[in-house]
């Protein structure tokens, strides 16, 4: 006489009744798996019951499983798991690491399925040339960008006019496909994207001729953009939405655009504030004189007192790069540092000479000691007169 199979009531395994919902069914079976698992409960009994348990979460946590069992039927028939002898079912590993550790492994709990064909878009980067004058006072151009656009024949969709897209054959729409292998916890079910709609879980099977399927195509286009004044060499400026267009039609990312400012034939940077050198005659520096020096607002003049040696710095107030805050406004203005340097002349005429002969007689300068002081005595002078006593 044959046997005769008895559905099993998974429900009453998982201790859940026959409308409950999927969490619910999660916890219930994280909650049993923790105290029956082999490595915790080492009863013999709790090998068999563990098993049951994890069959019955992967009859419960599967919509088309727990269909035929509200139908009164058994989906795994005779052969899966309940059985003992040390086989525990089949069931992911993902579940079990899910049941110890609280994580998103279970079948319901860890994004199973397929993956959305519509993808947000990258950012885009394209560098702009600016001069320190430009930088000072910013600029509005138009820059010609050459990033992924919507396509415009099957806006996004990737199919040709006329067709949609048709559900997997391989993985029955779930993106996935699975493969069941034998270790020490019994069967246990690996996933992995599904090698013929790459996880869609749908094929194109008419795909657009204009994009290929992708949704979107590249295209150059024009995008204005407003720099602000004060902004410095590697700064970005961000046009939202002005990327690139993800895939299937996705929202498009970021496009940033970043500073390179030009080296300026007068003035170096520092932040806010400019530097520049003003090279002075040695007679100038003698007598003092007022120098017209160009700035970014115009000529200031600049007095050089007599008297004046290399590296004094004139500092002119208010006269750098105006100061860029992160709202984009301007507080304020930097510094411009003026640097001098004095010449010394060379290439001097027979009577530039005689005239400087004599000014350095005047000065008492015509032998000139080694780091002399307001005292007239050199350094050689000072080590003579010490041995001297």
């Amino acid at each position: 006489m044959g046997n005769t199979h008895v559905a099993r009531d998974y429900y009453g395994i998982l201790g859940v009744s026959s409308d409950a919902g999927a969490d619910e069914i999660k916890r219930a079976y994280r909650k049993l798996a923790r105290e029956l698992h082999p490595d915790v409960n080492p009863d013999p009994g709790a090998q068999e019951r563990f098993a049951e348990v994890g069959a019955a979460y992967e009859v419960l946590s599967d919509p088309e499983k727990r269909r035929i069992v509200d139908l009164g039927g058994d989906p795994l028939g005779n052969g899966a798991a309940g059985g003992g002898g040390g086989d525990f079912g089949a069931f992911g590993f993902g579940d079990i690491m899910d049941a110890f550790f609280g994580g998103q492994g279970g079948a319901a709990g860890r994004g199973r399925g397929p993956r959305s064909r519509v993808q947000p878009g990258a950012d885009a980067l394209i560098r702009m040339q600016l001069t320190l004058e430009e930088c000072a006072v910013g600029v509005t151009r138009d820059l010609a960008v050459d990033t992924a656009v919507l396509c415009t024949e099957c806006t996004g969709s990737g199919c040709s006019p006329g067709s949609s897209p048709t559900r997997c054959d391989i993985c029955a729409g779930r993106g996935e496909v699975q493969s069941v292998q034998r270790s020490f916890l019994g069967q246990v079910v690996t996933s992995r994207v599904c090698p013929n709609c790459r996880g869609f879980g749908e094929v194109i099977p008419d795909p657009c001729h204009q994009c290929g399927g992708d949704g979107r195509v590249r295209s150059r286009r024009t995008v204005g953009v407003r720099i602000p004044a004060g902004v410095a060499d590697g700064m970005r400026v961000r046009l939202s939405g002005q990327g690139e267009v993800g895939s299937g039609g996705g929202p498009a990312g970021d496009l940033y655009v970043e500073v390179e400012e030009e080296p300026h034939e007068l003035f170096t940077r520092d932040g806010a504030d400019l530097h520049c050198t003003v090279k002075l005659p040695m007679t100038a520096a003698a007598l003092g004189t007022a120098l017209p020096l160009p700035t970014l607002d115009g000529t200031h003049e600049i007095t050089i007192e007599p008297g004046t040696q290399t590296g004094a710095v004139r500092t002119l107030r208010g006269k750098g790069m105006p100061r860029l805050r992160s709202t984009g406004r301007v507080d304020g203005h930097g510094d411009l540092m003026v640097h001098v340097d004095v010449e010394v002349p060379t290439n001097l005429t027979k009577e530039q000479t005689e005239l400087l002969r004599q000014l350095a007689a005047l000065r008492g300068e015509e032998q000139p000691g080694v780091g002399s002081g307001r005292n007239g005595h050199g350094l050689f002078g000072r080590l003579r007169d010490s041995f001297g006593r």
